[in-house]
């Protein structure tokens, strides 16, 4: 929540109420800034992620709509969630979604393929930032996880925690024991 309200560590910021009428005027006289997409996702998650167009150019203040579509692969509904990040970071602070299909977990039926909009501007006032003058390429990665909640809403039964970390991208580090599997007066 700090991150999506400061911009901190490349993550855009959502839900500030920064979307009144003056900010989603395109400064004509700007130069467009090159918006590339990337889509990822876990290995746990069995769907196919993709954004639908490599890149879209865009005036600061000027809406845009992308695409990106989702396909569940596997024979069982999955839900999944999906996490965001602007590189170069120092842009993420006037890089706004107004919708976003990463605002809310995404319910795939077995098979289902979806289409999932985004729709963001890039605040004027980045043209006032010396750090941003040079920049002409910003990238918006997506990562999708499979969420801890299965179709039916409930917590996975069937997700051990090494599944759960794995799909977190942590599969290969050793954790320490949990506490349940620790001997008392032992201090391994």
């Amino acid at each position: 929540m700090f991150c999506a309200a400061t911009g901190f560590a490349g993550t855009p910021k959502v839900g500030t109420g920064r979307f009144e009428a003056e900010r989603l005027v395109p400064i004509e006289s700007a130069r467009r800034i090159k918006v590339h997409f990337n889509a990822d996702r876990a290995e746990a998650l069995p769907w196919k992620f993709t954004p639908q167009q490599k890149f879209v150019t865009v005036l600061p203040g000027e809406t845009s709509l992308a695409f990106y579509r989702a396909k569940n692969m596997s024979k069982k509904d999955i839900i999944g969630i999906a996490t965001y990040n602007v590189t170069p970071d120092r842009m993420a602070p006037y890089f706004s979604k107004v919708e976003c299909f990463c605002f809310e977990e995404q319910k795939l039926l077995a098979g289902e393929e979806v289409d999932m909009p985004l729709l963001f501007f890039i605040d004027k006032d980045v043209l006032d930032d010396p750090a941003c003058r040079g920049i002409d390429d910003v990238v918006l990665s997506y990562t999708f996880f499979r969420a801890r909640r299965n179709a039916q809403g409930h917590l996975e039964p069937d997700a051990e925690e090494d599944v759960v970390q794995k799909s977190l991208g942590f599969g290969e580090y050793e954790r320490s024991p949990k506490a349940e599997d620790r001997v008392p007066g032992n201090s391994a």
